[in-house]
């Protein structure tokens, strides 16, 4: 008589169950995503000038929108690797400011450049995408860029990202895998219990 171990085909059962949810789960996360980059693709092309949010949510509801921040006191200017508006590489130049509203860690993109040595910038207004970049994080992308650096890589809501499709398949098709290897697992299981 063929036995199946009750054990063992919960534990499997169990673990197919948690993968077949994780797929689901990363399905309604690829609506949500499509939902905010439409969000995004709408913020982008609306030309009002919108003040620079204070709390969370003000922030989450205003990436890419056009916005200014005042850069009261630059603590340090930073330089990472980035793209100009023509698509070559080299440095963006990111000031991190203190605001005359209290915002502590508002960022301003100066700019860019084919050198790492960071400009000279004392602060003050600058306007242009505002980005989400954390939690607690922002910064605007300053258009025109400031500081004497050439234009960066405009802000694009097609570089964000939506993975969650293929994220669901992997999901779907480790439920199956692990589907098929317990029921061939079983089946030599008996196999090898029959008499010779």
């Amino acid at each position: 008589m063929k036995r199946v171990p009750i054990i063992a085909t919960i534990i499997v059962m169990g673990a197919m169950a948690v993968m077949v949810k994780l797929g689901l789960w990363q399905l309604e996360r690829a609506d949500e995503k499509a939902a905010l980059l439409a969000r995004y693709e709408q913020a982008i092309a609306l030309p009002a000038l919108a003040p620079w949010p204070d709390d969370r949510e003000g922030r989450r509801a205003m990436d890419f929108r056009q916005s200014e921040v005042d850069c009261v006191r630059v603590s340090r200017i930073t330089a990472v690797s980035g793209r100009n508006a023509a698509g070559e590489a080299g440095w963006v130049h990111i000031a991190h400011c203190e605001t005359a509203r209290g915002f502590a860690r508002a960022e301003v993109v100066l700019g860019w450049s084919d050198a790492p040595q960071s400009p000279t910038w004392a602060g003050g207004k600058a306007r242009g995408t505002f980005r989400l970049t954390g939690q607690y994080a922002a910064r605007v992308i300053a258009d025109p860029p400031l500081a004497g650096l050439a234009a960066n890589a405009r802000p694009d809501p097609a570089d964000v990202p939506n993975n969650h499709l293929l994220y669901a398949i992997q999901w779907f098709l480790f439920a199956a895998a692990a589907g098929v290897i317990y029921v061939l697992a079983l089946r030599r299981r008996w196999r090898d219990a029959l008499p010779s």
